[in-house]
């Protein structure tokens, strides 16, 4: 990485893995700026929706159905009243994110969580790109008390959103989100805890060699 660019982390993360708190500490730990639901809301600003409607279109594929029904709205020579606006379609979602995340790149020192982030920046000169896993228990656990929700309602979680973001980076990158040759640092958040996963990242950036 060279040195002469400000260094940009990127983390993909699976939900329960600590993957924004890990993100935020750094970012204050680091004075980086921390972008994440700061891209949801002004990618929600570019096409005039609720920052609450964008969330639930973020990092995910519609389903079959919504499809379907976008692009009835969407085909030729259907009237749509000035007062009905059309949500729009992922790609749409994935291009605005993808330039916001690339002006944050380029204006400074940053934190980016996840939205595909390590594939939009794969050729920045100083990204390192961390994702972050752990176990099912852990991840079960940890969701179950941020969210105040029963174990068995955590796992269903998971599991979606695994599916999910899963789907949407294959979509948007040709690549398996899991696989850990995407990134520069892999960490099981689980086997050592969130807090020292901060404090091993920070000491693995001091000893990272800059590339000529």
């Amino acid at each position: 990485m060279k040195q002469s660019a400000p260094l940009v982390i990127t983390i993909s993360r699976q939900l329960g893995s600590g993957g924004a708190y890990t993100g935020q500490q750094l970012a204050q730990k680091l004075n980086f700026y921390y972008a994440d639901r700061e891209i949801l809301k002004k990618t929600a600003l570019q096409f005039s929706i609720s920052a609450e409607e964008m969330a639930l279109q973020d990092e995910k594929l519609p389903s079959f159905w919504d499809c379907v029904s976008k692009s009835s709205f969407l085909a030729p020579g259907v009237y749509i009243p000035p007062s009905m606006t059309v949500s729009p379609t992922t790609g749409n979602i994935f291009e605005a994110e993808k330039s916001i995340i690339k002006q944050i790149a380029d204006k400074g020192p940053a934190v980016i969580i996840g939205r595909c982030g390590f594939h939009i920046l794969r050729d920045h000169p100083n990204c390192m790109k961390i994702f972050l896993i752990s176990d099912r228990e852990f991840r079960i656990q940890r969701v179950s008390e941020l969210y105040n929700m029963p174990e068995e309602t955590a796992l269903k979680m998971i599991e979606k959103s695994d599916r999910e973001r899963a789907s949407y980076n294959k979509t948007f990158t040709g690549k398996e989100w899991a696989d850990a040759r995407n990134y520069d640092l892999s960490i099981n958040t689980g086997k050592i805890g969130v807090d020292k996963t901060i404090g091993f990242i920070l000491d693995y950036l001091k000893n990272v060699p800059a590339v000529p």
